[in-house]
């Protein structure tokens, strides 16, 4: 087919998709295992991380690096006591987690609610797709942002680690 003409048009007398059309077709069917793979092992990945937070107690020292933000300027960012959060949260004490962070405790109710839904969709063959909308990337950064500094407020002490 020649190329089109000034402006885009196609020269007279060509049809714009000259020629055999062939159709798409459709991908190949997945096996189950290749379609579990990735979902299994993110969260294989999230238990080996729970796992070694529960069995090495961040409240005692020389553990874990501190948080350079609360390091260097006495700050708490909206992660200060994320590590001590799961840690209580691995050991089944679900207040103690709340107290160290809040926020990260809703973060593994919805890291529970999407890999639900992932391996769910893997298992029927379903693809994920999780299209997060430029609002609502903002509605996250506010909510961390508000977080960060009302735990930092005297009336906020309560959401402080």
């Amino acid at each position: 087919m020649p190329p089109p003409g000034p402006g885009g048009s196609v020269s007279p007398g060509h049809a714009p998709w000259s020629g055999p059309y062939v159709p798409a077709s459709a991908p190949p069917a997945r096996s189950p295992v290749r379609r579990l793979a990735a979902p299994v092992a993110t969260l294989a990945g999230v238990v080996a991380a729970f796992a070694y937070v529960g069995a090495v107690d961040p409240n005692e020292p020389g553990h874990y690096p501190v948080c350079p933000l609360l390091r260097f300027t006495g700050v708490y960012c909206p992660g200060c006591g994320g590590l001590r959060s799961a840690y209580a949260f691995v050991h089944g004490d679900l207040p103690a987690a709340l107290g160290a962070n809040a926020l990260a405790v809703v973060g593994y109710g919805v890291f529970a609610v999407v890999m639900t839904v992932w391996l769910i969709r893997a298992v029927r063959g379903v693809p994920m797709r999780l299209a997060v909308s430029p609002v609502l990337w903002w509605g996250i950064g506010a909510v961390l942002a508000l977080f960060a500094l009302v735990r930092n407020l005297p009336f906020g002490s309560a959401l402080a680690p």
